[in-house]
């Protein structure tokens, strides 16, 4: 591999021992939350339901959403869902994406530079926050005391664009994926002892009020924080957001391994053949899934 390919390798997440797959929300207002995110995000409906609809990319879901009109609001304040970030495969689809939601006046709530990656924030209808992202080449990524280095600086929003090349975004690109679970939580220790001493993720950074964990090298397929969620009790299903998510794993036995470790912590909700689900403190639904 030449210097140049080096330098601009992207992280392989399909490689890492743990990933995110497919995530659930239940909401109340299942055509106007399906409608937001195939016209801002340009996913296509893969499957649907009675009262259920699956999008993601042509070939592979991302997003189950669930129709559930009795329940109340999410609270903002709650444990549960800080946002689901999704990876686009390259910078030049995330500028693509950017001049998108600008053309379409689609209102954004930020966007960073976090030396990883540079990200763009927005929230659905119904509040459930939404990251849309790109990694940086690994070759920028910096470590500090056994920690990956990540930031907050203001995202060059001018030189993103300019990366587009003067493309349209028509949909989201094959190769899309959800990147991250970001979980507001009401402690950190207790986030970590799920995260890392249950399912077996690395603390790759500590924030203020925040916890990143990732495997195989990446900066993070998790991240829980308390910013707005600090003391906050597990979870109730009286309310719209979060209903869980999969955690997709490489192998058998590290599937195994973290079932018994749920199941010794009173973590194990169920098991079957292939899959395992199991609650954090906060009553997320985690499916665990080769």
């Amino acid at each position: 591999m030449t210097t140049t390919q080096l330098e601009s390798k992207k992280f392989d997440l399909a490689l890492a021992p743990i990933r995110i797959g497919r995530v659930r929300l239940n909401v109340r207002d299942l055509p106007l939350v399906s409608g937001f995110y195939q016209d801002a995000l340009g996913f296509v409906e893969t499957d649907s339901g009675v009262d259920t609809v699956t999008l993601g990319t042509a070939d592979t879901p991302l997003l189950e959403l669930v129709r559930k009109p009795v329940l109340a609001p999410r609270d903002p304040r709650s444990a549960g869902l800080f946002h689901t970030a999704f990876l686009l495969p390259d910078r030049s689809d995330l500028g693509r994406w950017l001049a998108h939601v600008h053309a379409h006046h689609i209102p954004l709530q930020g966007a960073s530079d976090h030396i990883v990656s540079e990200a763009i924030y927005l929230a659905d209808p119904e509040g459930n926050g939404i990251e849309v992202y790109a990694d940086r080449p690994v070759s920028n990524w910096q470590s500090r005391n056994g920690e990956i280095v990540m930031a907050t600086e203001p995202l060059d929003i001018r030189d993103l664009m300019h990366s587009a090349s003067g493309e349209v975004w028509n949909s989201a690109p094959t190769g899309t994926i959800v990147g991250h679970m970001h979980l507001q939580v009401g402690d950190t220790v207790m986030a970590e002892q799920f995260w890392n001493g249950i399912m077996g993720l690395d603390v790759t950074n500590r924030y203020p009020g925040a916890t990143f964990f990732g495997a195989g090298g990446y900066h993070h397929q998790i991240a829980a924080n308390t910013w707005n969620s600090r003391g906050a009790a597990a979870r109730t299903e009286e309310r719209t957001g979060l209903a869980g998510f999969e955690v997709l794993v490489s192998d058998s036995e590290h599937r195994d391994a973290i079932a018994s470790r749920a199941a010794v912590a009173g973590r194990l909700v169920s098991r079957t053949a292939n899959t395992v689900i199991i609650s954090d403190p906060w009553n997320n639904r985690v499916t665990v899934k080769m």
